[in-house]
């Protein structure tokens, strides 16, 4: 897994964290309520289709037992042509519920009684048999049914022999209010169990899914703070347990992984620092080398030319280092060159960058002068700390500095240009009996 994969991670996460997220408790309570709510609706629907007909069919099967029972008590009182005493027991069989009309027919099909709900005429027409009655000789109970009501047709017979018709009529709309309110209930009924069922199955589902919601919490702070050292918490050897066991593996291995990668780049960072140093650092005097002298004298050049401040530049050769490497070796010209170093660095300013070009040559950048004056009385505080008395072991070396100086903007406005013209003057410098310091004019006039 390389760096820039894993800020990929950390990035996706970081917008995942950002935007509204479906909680996974809500989802399931939902699916969950849902085909609960499914089945419920199916099964109340099933029922109530179910109580609608065996209601219907216990009423049709009443009906007719009831009309079977009015036909043979009614039957001597039509052979006797009785009319009186038929209407007083159609009259008497009324108490019946739902009862609308009974009407008793001869066989010619004229009323010979009847009763209707309310008291209405008993002198009504009479009603016309249902299609399939067939004729009387072959005539047989029947039954029909409309949306709110049944007729039930029933042969009156007195020992065998069809003496006429009874027609019982009942309405069907206690029943279907029966059927509604039960319906009704039935709906608070579910509506109540769903609302508890979604309050149970939420608490449920939430103690389930805990180890679940705290692992991905988990795993957001962990992308967001890049935190590895954390670990979730493992509460059941089930499916999550081992889900929580290999993502605490995962981060353990991650955080390995980033320890080792952090280490690694410590390390290049510090071999790196120690390239830089090496690369713009005389490793004898410590002081800055050529190549870190091009970019600063290019460094300050841009900001003289940005803020129209005075800059100067001085080159600085030692006199008779030559003698020294040849009297007394390599290792005295080195303790030679240290302590130089030592003594120009303890009389600059804070800002100016005194560097060793090689050998026995340096070089000083003089940023932000007030005036030429300034740099040309740190050119005597230099020759003067070079020349004090310097001895390696008891040996007293003749070293002594010659100093060229140049000015940016009066003397040169790039830096190869200023460096030349400080070198010119260290000559001349050099041509008027060293340990002196000139500037780029006197090498014109020389």
């Amino acid at each position: 897994m390389s760096e820039s994969t894993l800020h990929h991670l950390h990035g996706a996460a970081s917008r995942r964290a950002g935007a509204p997220a479906d909680s996974l408790v809500r989802r399931l309570t939902r699916m969950n309520l849902l085909v609960l709510s499914v089945t419920m609706l199916l099964t109340f629907a099933l029922l109530a289709t179910a109580t609608w007909f065996v209601a219907r069919t216990r009423q049709i099967q009443g009906a007719e037992l009831s009309a079977q029972l009015l036909a043979n008590s009614i039957a001597p009182m039509m052979v006797f042509a009785d009319r009186e005493a038929a209407n007083g027991e159609l009259a008497a069989f009324s108490r019946r519920s739902d009862l609308q009309q009974l009407q008793v027919q001869t066989l010619r099909g004229a009323v010979f009684a009847q009763w209707r709900a309310g008291g209405a005429d008993t002198a009504a027409a009479a009603l016309a048999a249902p299609p399939g009655m067939g004729t009387y000789a072959a005539v047989a109970a029947h039954t029909t049914t409309s949306a709110n009501a049944l007729e039930v047709w029933v042969p009156v017979r007195l020992k065998g022999e069809l003496v006429g018709l009874l027609v019982l009529r009942e309405s069907l709309q206690s029943l279907h209010r029966s059927v509604l309110l039960l319906s009704g209930i039935g709906a608070l009924l579910i509506g109540a169990a769903i609302w508890i069922a979604a309050r149970g199955l939420r608490v449920v589902q939430r103690r389930a899914l805990a180890p679940l919601v705290e692992l991905s919490d988990l795993a957001e702070r962990v992308a967001l703070e890049h935190d590895y050292g954390r670990r979730a918490t493992v509460y059941r050897a089930d499916e999550v347990g081992r889900l929580t066991e290999r993502f605490n593996d995962m981060l353990k291995r991650i955080e390995i992984w980033q320890a080792d990668l952090h280490q690694q780049l410590e390390q290049e960072q510090e071999a790196g620092q120690q390239f830089q140093q090496m690369a713009h650092q005389d490793s004898l005097t410590g002081l800055p080398n050529r190549l870190f002298f091009q970019g600063e004298l290019q460094r300050s050049l841009a900001l003289a030319a940005q803020t129209g401040e005075l800059m100067a530049l001085m080159f600085i050769d030692l006199d008779n280092f030559k003698t020294v490497n040849d009297l007394h070796g390599h290792e005295a010209g080195d303790a030679v060159l240290c302590e130089v170093a030592r003594r120009m660095s303890g009389v600059l300013r804070a800002r100016d960058v005194l560097c060793r070009l090689g050998g026995d040559e340096f070089a000083l950048i003089l940023p932000v002068l007030p005036d030429q004056a300034a740099a040309e009385q740190l050119a005597l505080r230099l020759i003067e700390a070079v020349r004090e008395p310097l001895h390696v072991g008891a040996i007293l070396m003749p070293i002594g500095a010659t100093v060229g100086l140049a000015f940016c903007p009066l003397d040169a406005r790039d830096a190869s240009s200023l460096l030349k013209a400080s070198d010119q003057a260290m000559y001349a410098a050099k041509r008027a009996g060293k340990n002196t310091f000139r500037r780029v004019q006197h090498a014109q006039h020389d």
